[in-house]
């Protein structure tokens, strides 16, 4: 858009250059020989000036000392190689032969000449070239202000990224530190009473335990892996879709806790980020259940009618288990939700404590 502007700026100026040039041939002031070809030449100059300053204006200062006209060309090439080259050999080449065209344009012979001649050069000369080295300068002050900008840009957002990789693995270390070292605890303990246990039913609890421990710490592994590198894909995790809420409810049962489960055959196909949000609302739930209504029926109930996959999960409210909470679950699981495009509604509903996730399946993707 900047050159499209330039380049109507020197065709507007070749024009009126032009227009001058015909008006002084046509009143007879003065006629160069082959005054049309020197017309053509000034037009094609100009608008050549900003790819060739120098040489445009080198050969605009020749054309005006046939034709003085055209030596007002000549100061705005002057200006153009001042603006582009600051102060450099081409700019003081153009500021002597712009002084030599006005020396030999008006021959001085007297004081009075010279003085006339010292007018012209301030005007013609001096402006155009103070003009093109201020431009030039404020040009490379902005490029220095732009690259000290982007640099500065680029160092904040290394010591953003060197802040967060120092979080991660804060986070990573407390991780290994205090949760690893808990649940690998429980997973002995519970091995060890497996191993002892004096009847078949807490034998089977524990092993329960034991395996859930297990796979929490197989988890949490995958997990501080991506912490501590996130170019680090988990590798043992496994995608959490539909296919797993019967898994997840029948892990829950194992321990001990009375789900039941209203799952359509075959499940409905979903985008992946629906399943990944449906799976993980129906993991937090039966944990929030597990622990806010110990010995309650839990029901799990998964359909998809009128374009849309519904997600529920109720119990009837009872006695807490005892158990701490970080008190972000219904946020983590709204949140999760909106990302896929559905609405969540959570909280008590008579008697029962209801959560119910739908998603939009039509469009989307």
């Amino acid at each position: 858009m900047i050159a499209v502007r330039l380049f109507l700026l020197d065709a507007c100026l070749a024009i009126a250059v032009a227009g001058a040039l015909v008006l002084e041939a046509t009143n007879a002031v003065t006629r160069p020989p082959l005054w049309q070809l020197t017309i053509v030449a000034v037009l094609v100059l100009l608008l050549l000036r900003r790819r060739f300053p120098l040489v445009t204006m080198l050969a605009m200062v020749a054309l005006g000392v046939f034709a003085p006209t055209a030596s007002i060309a000549a100061f705005f090439s002057l200006y153009t190689v001042a603006a582009q080259r600051g102060a450099k050999w081409p700019t003081a080449v153009a500021g002597v032969a712009s002084v030599a065209l006005v020396v030999v344009t008006y021959r001085p012979g007297d004081v009075q000449a010279w003085e006339i001649i010292g007018f012209v050069l301030a005007l013609s000369v001096v402006l155009p070239l103070v003009a093109g080295l201020w431009m030039n300068q404020r040009a490379v002050l902005l490029a220095a202000l732009r690259d000290r900008a982007e640099q500065a840009e680029r160092e904040r957002d290394l010591l953003s990224e060197r802040a967060v990789d120092e979080e991660r693995r804060r986070i990573a270390r407390e991780m290994h530190d205090v949760v690893a070292h808990r649940v690998s605890i429980v997973a002995l303990q519970a091995g060890a009473l497996s191993v002892r246990a004096r009847d078949e039913e807490t034998g089977r609890m524990a092993e329960v335990i034991r395996e859930s421990s297990a796979a929490a710490l197989t988890e949490l592994r995958d997990i501080l892996r991506v912490l501590r590198d996130d170019r680090t894909e988990p590798r043992s995790l496994p995608t959490p879709m539909l296919a797993g809420v019967a898994r997840l409810a029948g892990e829950l049962t194992d321990a001990g806790a009375c789900v039941e489960t209203d799952l359509p055959d075959p499940l409905p196909e979903v985008p992946e980020q629906v399943g990944r949000a449906a799976y993980r609302i129906v993991q937090e739930s039966l944990t929030n259940a597990a622990k806010h209504a110990p010995g309650a029926v839990i029901r799990v109930r998964l359909a998809s009618d009128a374009g849309e996959l519904v997600v529920e999960v109720a119990n009837a409210l009872g006695a807490s288990a005892g158990l701490p909470g970080a008190g972000y679950g219904v946020i983590g699981m709204r949140e999760r939700v909106t990302l896929a495009g559905g609405a969540l509604r959570a909280g008590p509903d008579g008697a029962d404590y209801v959560v119910r996730a739908a998603f939009p399946l039509n469009g989307s993707g």
